[in-house]
């Protein structure tokens, strides 16, 4: 029975990459009007995360900002978080 329990904590345990992409989830959805279109995709490896944003064509510059100061900030926020749970992070914004 302690087996089947262990089994079951070990898969729900988050990766801390898991925090950041809430994180950049959240930020992201704010900004932007259709959060339908908002999608994450996480990849994790030895180096670190890459978080790959994607929404609409729409509002991709929102997410991006003039001159690139939104998307800045994000990235910022991101690494912040990123250092406090023990992973390196990247975010892109495919559009």
């Amino acid at each position: 029975m302690e087996d089947t329990i262990n089994d079951e904590v070990d898969e729900e345990q988050e990766m801390p990459s898991d925090k950041v992409a809430d994180l950049v989830e959240y930020i992201v959805c704010g900004l932007v009007d259709d959060e339908g279109a908002v999608s994450l995709d996480v990849t994790d490896s030895d180096e670190g995360s890459l978080i790959e944003v994607t929404c609409a064509e729409a509002d991709a510059g929102r997410v991006i900002g003039r001159k690139g100061r939104t998307i800045k900030a994000i990235r910022t926020l991101a690494r912040a978080l990123g250092q406090r749970v023990g992973t390196s992070v990247e975010v892109e914004v495919v559009g």
